[in-house]
């Protein structure tokens, strides 16, 4: 079987079409992502995933979602509860830290017993940014604090719950989105922050969780780091901050190559994503012209990038076998939800 290609791929809709599936089985992305879009009922979204799989032969491939909790929860009621935002778990570590670190463990490993029930096996979680006063809600209250501290901590929290659950975490948007003036989904953030506070303020959760097996890139220029380009696609920023002072040695997957942050076609944004750095290029909308845009410029596995799912892949399937009942009540419990 040949190895598979460098990508994760999202759909269309509710079900995949004859043409995705002709598409998944011919060019063989890595992984899928699934959006509210996709999401209906309990059984859909099980058949959804699963015929995600069959589609590249692989029972094991990679199915990711942003189920953060607060704006960002793909699936919600009457599904799934209306989990409290990251800044409301922040709230509660402010208070007392104990019961703050606990809170972000205990939705996390909630979180794992939802996607596991659904088949999804990754969460894009935990938000490891810290924002700055005045920057775009981008970030916002996705957001756990902000102080490096506050986020590392409750990101790590946050990750080890995932993972206790068998769901495994990508943290993002590295090396940080916090203090970016624009929303990256519309247009370009550029941050002219000295390296020095960079590397007091924005790194520091990154390089506290370099031992993360998975993170999302950010779609934001550094000016002091390189001007030019955004770190997504900078191989300054990756080669010298993201594997260099960060020290993460994981997968890197892009953020969006659809969000207009990024310029030109999608073709040569795919290539841009391939060939400065990241393993793996992500495309989330599902728009057909586009996929086919994306899979022409994007080759299969090799070499580090290779090595790197293989890592992700042997940790899939691990659980700590508590039982959701007895999580879901201590939750409860914490008066998150108010």
């Amino acid at each position: 079987m040949s190895e598979s290609k460098a990508m994760i791929l999202g759909v269309s809709g509710l079900q995949l079409t004859a043409e995705e599936k002709a598409l998944f089985a011919g060019e063989r992305p890595w992984g899928f992502i699934v959006f509210a879009r996709n999401l209906s009922e309990r059984e859909q979204i099980c058949d959804l995933v699963a015929s995600m799989r069959d589609a590249v032969g692989r029972p094991d491939a990679p199915v990711l979602i942003d189920q953060e909790g607060g704006r960002v929860q793909r699936i919600r009621e009457p599904l799934l509860p209306r989990y409290p935002s990251a800044a409301v778990l922040g709230e509660i570590y402010k208070r007392n830290a104990g019961q703050g670190l606990r809170a972000a463990w205990l939705m996390s490993r909630l979180h794992a017993f939802d996607m596991k029930s659904f088949g999804i096996n990754v969460d894009c979680l935990p938000v490891l940014d810290v924002p700055v006063e005045g920057a775009s809600n981008v970030i916002g209250n996705r957001a756990y604090g902000f102080d490096p501290d506050t986020v590392s901590a409750m990101g790590r929290a946050a990750a080890d719950g995932l993972t206790a659950g068998g769901v495994l975490p990508v943290m993002k948007h590295i090396p940080g989105h916090g203090r970016g003036m624009a929303d990256s989904h519309h247009e370009l953030p550029v941050v002219s922050t000295s390296l020095g506070e960079l590397e007091a303020h924005d790194f520091p959760p990154f390089r506290d969780m370099a031992d993360s097996l998975m993170a999302m890139s950010a779609h934001v220029v550094y000016s002091a780091i390189d001007p030019d380009r955004p770190a997504t696609i900078s191989r300054k920023v990756i080669d010298e901050v993201i594997r260099g002072s960060i020290g993460f040695n994981g997968l890197l997957i892009s953020d969006d190559a659809s969000m207009n942050a990024l310029k030109g076609t999608l073709g040569e944004r795919a290539r841009a994503i391939a060939t400065n750095g990241c393993d793996i290029t992500l495309h989330c909308n599902g728009v057909m012209d586009e996929m086919r845009a994306v899979v022409a410029e994007v080759g299969p596995l090799a070499g580090e990038a290779l090595r790197r799912t293989k890592a992700v892949e042997a940790a899939f399937g691990q659980d700590d076998g508590a039982e959701e009942s007895v999580i879901r009540a201590e939750f409860d419990g914490m008066g998150a939800y108010s």
